[in-house]
């Protein structure tokens, strides 16, 4: 029966091996990865690898509900309320 430190050496040879031939088989698949995008012309979106862009507009501003009628001050009612709010939203109410 091999010893601990036989059993590492192997270890340490095999960990060395398999790195070895991961890299000879990377290099081999990207040689044929870039043969394939160059041969068809195919970009980092066609293959899903680029975050797709989002046609979003510009935010629109959303029109005030309610005023204060001492200083004229508004609020979309949209956020956190204004202290001068109050409970009864009611009166404050833009027609």
């Amino acid at each position: 029966m091999a010893t601990y430190k036989e059993l590492l050496a192997q270890k340490a040879k095999l960990d060395e091996q398999l790195e070895t031939a991961r890299q000879k088989e990377l290099n081999e698949v990207t040689e044929r990865v870039r043969q394939v995008v160059q041969e068809y012309g195919l970009t980092a979106e066609d293959i899903g690898l680029a975050p797709k862009r989002s046609k979003r507009g510009p935010k629109s501003t959303v029109a005030p509900k309610y005023r204060d009628p001492k200083t004229g001050a508004t609020w979309s009612g949209r956020g956190r309320a204004p202290a001068w709010i109050g409970k009864n939203r009611d009166k404050f109410l833009i027609a």
